[in-house]
């Protein structure tokens, strides 16, 4: 099963300073079916205005990986971590037992991003703070961004107190790519930028896709190349 899901379908907030996209349910947007996807509680699509951002609050007991498409967010926390990540790049905040941080766009221009909100497997853990470059050449197919289980050595991605992987592909026009999902795992796929087809259904910028059941994910490019982030999941836990 692969249910395409337009961006124009996503809940909707606005706040003068913050424009937000919900993917699910978020603050007052309720909409059956859409409470979450395997682990992802959350899946975020915010413009920030320059010189705003959030204040500190308090996160526990939720993995937060933040994606910035345009711009950059600088982050501040209660562990003394300190961080800017620009366009291209994503962090990974693990709330764990407790942790206060904020965000800010502290850029000239409106800053763009996802923030995506997964569940983790065990509750309490020591809290964390980490980024790393999103790919940014072609040809490469999906990279592996962030993942819960043990990588390889040597490998760069981000540790993840979940059951999931995150990964990204950049696409060139007409470029193809595939992707696997084991047999009991789920898939999110967003377009950030630009448009693929997946499975021979069309996905437009900021599209995205719930996948269920589809093995083997085939994708190619539009005209103006992709750019992709895809959460790999184990259902939502009981």
């Amino acid at each position: 099963m692969i249910e395409i899901r337009p961006f124009a379908s996503l809940g909707r907030a606005e706040h003068g300073w913050l424009s937000a996209r919900h993917h699910f349910a978020f603050g007052p947007y309720r909409e059956a079916g859409r409470m979450g996807w395997g682990r992802i509680r959350v899946w975020n699509d915010d413009a920030i205005a320059p010189g705003t951002g959030f204040d500190p609050h308090p996160h526990r007991d939720m993995e937060i990986l933040t994606y910035v498409r345009e711009g950059a967010i600088s982050h501040r926390d209660n562990l003394g971590n300190q961080g800017r990540t620009e366009a291209g790049d994503v962090q990974v905040m693990s709330a764990g037992s407790g942790i206060t941080h904020a965000e800010y766009n502290l850029e000239p221009v409106t800053t763009t991003l996802f923030q995506i909100w997964i569940t983790p497997d065990r509750l309490g853990l020591p809290p964390r703070w980490g980024s790393r470059a999103f790919p940014r050449e072609t040809g490469a197919g999906f990279q592996l961004l962030a993942s819960g289980r043990e990588v390889e050595a040597g490998g760069d991605a981000l540790p993840l107190n979940a059951d999931a992987a995150v990964l990204a592909a950049r696409l060139g026009a007409g470029e193809v790519a595939t992707a696997a999902l084991a047999a009991g795992r789920m898939g999110y796929l967003v377009v950030a930028r630009g448009s693929v087809t997946l499975n021979g259904q069309r996905l437009g910028e900021r599209d995205a896709a719930a996948i269920e059941g589809a093995e083997t994910l085939a994708l190619a490019a539009g005209e103006e190349g992709a750019e992709l982030v895809l959460v790999e999941t184990a259902p939502a836990a009981a």
